[in-house]
């Protein structure tokens, strides 16, 4: 079967069957298989306790899982016997701004008679921290939020349902292992802390955003839904997607120095319809470079920590990860006719890359549809 969910990739989650509690499962090609019985740590409600044992511990129990689900001696069900939960614990979550064309085209979009880019863009990964209890499994509803927005035609601001609402299609990335407070993470050591990737959707409300983030950042226009994979695929199974990163100019301080990008494919589909292929190889910042920059200052991270690529758009306009790119600020419509997100949309966000057995991974991917906004 060549599904992306071979051997070489068995990614964690998280099942119920009917009657049962929550705990770790694999996914082997339409089955999930019951990994329960493997280790103590992987028969728990989260992945939160395997997680925190480390890399040595996640290589020797790869592995046996991997002969494990080869002999087929585990339970296995099928996908649609099953539901899938939240597969960790979401300690500290923070969104980073990592694509150098995601950025050069809303600096070009916002501000069109100056530099794009912001004076520090291309010395460190910009960032914000989120709301971790609003991050949601694929297959929640996503709510219209509400809030103020003014528009730069109106005088006052309006209270209401967001009218700009957006997607950013992004990759998170896990801590397994965390760090003290007052240490940091080299760059050259995200293996050691990272277990594992998820699909990322950071739903965004533009004109709540625009309004609000002038002095301090995004707040009410990002909190209230940011929507994960239900499978983690584990760092080790993305060891032949490594590749070597766009140039850096100017060259980074030296804690900033190395890292790998990832070769990644995504693809944004709205009501079935693909409408834009974003490339992560083509990211300026590395997941390593995010983690080093995030504990540079001796903040701590925690097993379940969430940290994001940001958008990830490429240089060609059917490769943006945004509807504010698609649509250029709503003024160029795509698909049929869409700036923004309509209620009753669906938009699912899929992942691949090359797997260690020659052939390529299908991550798990990340689906959301629009609800209206409640009274």
């Amino acid at each position: 079967m060549s599904d992306g969910f071979g051997l070489d990739h068995l990614p964690y989650g998280v099942f119920v069957t009917e009657g049962s509690a929550p705990r770790v499962g694999v996914r082997y090609h339409d089955r999930v298989v019951d990994v329960a019985t493997v280790r103590p740590e992987l028969d728990h409600p989260t992945l939160n306790t395997f997680m925190a044992l480390g890399p040595d511990a996640w290589a020797r129990t790869r592995a046996q899982i991997t002969e494990l689900v080869g002999s087929e001696v585990l339970p296995a069900f099928p996908l649609d016997a099953v539901s899938l939960l939240l597969p960790f614990g979401v300690g500290d979550y923070v969104d980073f701004y990592a694509s150098l064309d995601h950025a050069t085209n809303v600096g070009r979009i916002f501000r069109p008679d100056q530099e794009p880019l912001l004076p520090n863009w291309r010395h460190l990964p910009v960032g914000y921290h989120g709301r971790s209890g609003s991050v949601v499994v694929s297959g929640t509803p996503v709510v219209r939020p509400c809030g103020q927005r003014k528009a730069p035609t109106e005088d006052s601001p309006t209270y209401g349902p967001s009218r700009r609402l957006d997607i950013e299609a992004e990759l998170g990335f896990v801590v397994g292992v965390g760090s003290e407070l007052g240490s940091r993470i080299p760059v050259g050591e995200l293996s050691r802390h990272v277990f594992g990737v998820v699909g990322l959707n950071d739903w965004s409300a533009r004109d709540i955003q625009a309004w609000e983030y002038v002095p301090l950042g995004p707040f009410l226009g990002k909190s209230f839904a940011t929507s994960v994979s239900a499978w983690v695929t584990p760092l080790a199974a993305l060891a032949d997607a490594s590749t070597d990163l766009p140039a850096q100019e100017p060259a980074p301080l030296p804690y900033l120095s190395g890292g790998h990008a990832l070769d990644i494919a995504v693809e944004v589909v709205l009501n079935g319809e693909v409408v834009s292929r974003p490339p992560y190889r083509t990211m300026y910042w590395s997941p390593g470079q995010m983690l080093a920059h995030l504990t540079v200052n001796g903040a701590s991270t925690r097993t379940g920590d969430l940290f994001a690529s940001g958008t990830i758009s490429g240089p060609e306009p059917d490769t943006r990860g945004s509807f504010l790119e698609l649509s250029w600020g709503g003024k160029e419509p795509f698909a049929g006719g869409h700036t923004f997100l309509e209620d009753g949309d669906e938009v699912t966000l899929r992942y691949s890359a090359p797997g260690t057995g020659g052939g390529r991974i299908t991550l798990g991917e990340v689906t959301g549809r629009i609800e209206p906004a409640r009274p």
